[in-house]
């Protein structure tokens, strides 16, 4: 893979977080603070950095993770920072390795041609956008919680339990990233179902990364992640972003987004502590 595509995903992965977080340097990683409440952020390389991170810079900055009650969360793509993988697990992080892909365009194919359900885009324009941004985070809280791609029980009344009120600064913070381009949310659903899968895309000028692709999974083998994930992916080219990538949690999940126009460039890497067994 050329040398410029790398580049661009590190500078999407360094821009992303900043309209809602402050910096912190340790050495050679960057640790964004989100401001306020939210899903928190992660400590990654420095755009800057001309040395790998160290043992010493991984310590430090899960040090002061600790400090701020924050996860200790490092990520990265391991074709830009290869060394930081021996370093991560010397320090005693777990570490997940995601296929990283990037769509080729002209693979992509119709949404409709995945699912007879149909797939939408929110609007905040519509008066059910409260409803619907607080469906699309209760599939993925219910997705999430049963990872992979089998069928399984929880499905809408589960998702239903999921559902909590959003308050208004939430809402007018989500109506101003879609207003400007910054984030699109998709939802895969029925009349008579609801909402059965979900998904979003976070956009810096013409990079675009979709994530959180989640189906509920009463609701799994009917293709609607990969709807949904066409859908989003169909809409960014269409306002012009000529870099759409994702990163799957697993092999058998990347198998959906081949379907896709997808393709495997990488590796991104997400440690964490190892989980402690009894």
């Amino acid at each position: 893979m050329p040398k410029d595509l790398f580049d661009r995903l590190e500078r999407f992965y360094d821009a992303v977080p900043r309209d809602d977080a402050r910096t912190e340097e340790h050495g050679t990683l960057v640790l964004f603070v989100r401001n306020g409440a939210g899903w928190p952020f992660y400590a990654r390389p420095r755009l800057d950095a001309t040395e790998p991170p160290s043992l010493a810079d991984v310590a430090a900055v899960r040090e002061r993770q600790r400090e701020l009650g924050l996860p200790e969360a490092l990520e990265w793509v391991h074709e830009t920072t290869p060394d930081l993988l021996a370093v991560a697990r010397s320090a005693g992080l777990s570490v997940l390795e995601a296929p990283l892909m990037v769509l080729d365009p002209g693979a992509l194919p119709d949404p409709g041609a995945r699912t007879d359900v149909p797939v939408r885009l929110l609007d905040p324009a519509e008066p059910g956008f409260a409803a619907d941004v607080a469906a699309q985070r209760a599939v993925a809280a219910v997705g999430f919680a049963a990872p992979g791609t089998d069928r399984g029980e929880a499905g809408p009344a589960q998702r239903d339990a999921a559902v909590a009120g959003l308050d208004e600064a939430t809402l007018d913070e989500e109506r101003a990233r879609i207003a400007d381009g910054r984030r699109l949310s998709a939802l895969a659903g029925t009349p008579a179902d609801g909402a059965l899968a979900s998904g979003m895309a976070m956009r810096v000028g013409d990079v675009a990364e979709i994530a959180g692709i989640a189906t509920l999974p009463a609701a799994r083998r009917r293709g609607l992640g990969a709807a949904v994930t066409a859908a989003l992916a169909r809409a960014l080219l269409a306002a012009g972003t000529d870099l759409v990538f994702l990163s799957a949690g697993s092999e058998d999940i990347a198998r959906v987004y081949l379907r896709v126009g997808f393709r495997r460039v990488g590796t991104a890497c997400i440690a964490e502590p190892a989980p402690v067994t009894p």
